[in-house]
């Protein structure tokens, strides 16, 4: 099992298809959900699930809503989104990476696999994913 870092395919076609709206008008919600070092998602992963996800104190199974901290936005020829970091407060929690994925709508489909690098560990205490610079190169979701 592995988790590989990815902008999801199935999120691209989703793009194409005008099923995914960044802008906040549309009511669509987004959502990161922490998983073990036994999942396994990457490009191929299509929708959220609870196979090997994250447990434990102040965790709750589907993640925390994600707030997007920079409106869309371009930079030479890539576009890109960002949102606000993302904090589980006072958690025992051990994670290897995350899902963002669409919360309203059906099923719950899968935008981008974050991959952590290692295991990630708080005890007690808080537990944050810290998004990188809302630009060209850094943004989590950036199609160039």
């Amino acid at each position: 099992m592995a988790i590989s870092q990815a902008m999801c395919t199935s999120f691209k076609i989703a793009l194409l298809d005008g099923e995914m709206d960044f802008s906040g008008n549309t009511g669509q919600t987004f959502k990161i959900a922490l998983y073990t070092s036994s999942a396994s998602l990457g490009a191929t992963t299509t929708a959220y699930s609870n196979t090997n996800e994250v447990s434990g104190t102040n965790y709750t199974a589907g993640g925390n809503t994600l707030s997007i901290s920079a409106a869309s936005a371009a930079s030479g020829t890539t576009a890109f989104i960002d949102f606000a970091d993302t904090t589980w407060a006072n958690a025992t929690i051990t994670a290897r990476g995350a899902l963002i994925y669409r919360s309203s709508g059906s099923g719950n489909p899968a935008v981008a696999v974050l991959d952590f690098g290692a295991d990630k560990t708080s005890t007690a205490g808080d537990f944050t994913v810290q998004f990188p610079a809302a630009d060209a190169s850094n943004a989590i979701v950036r199609i160039a």
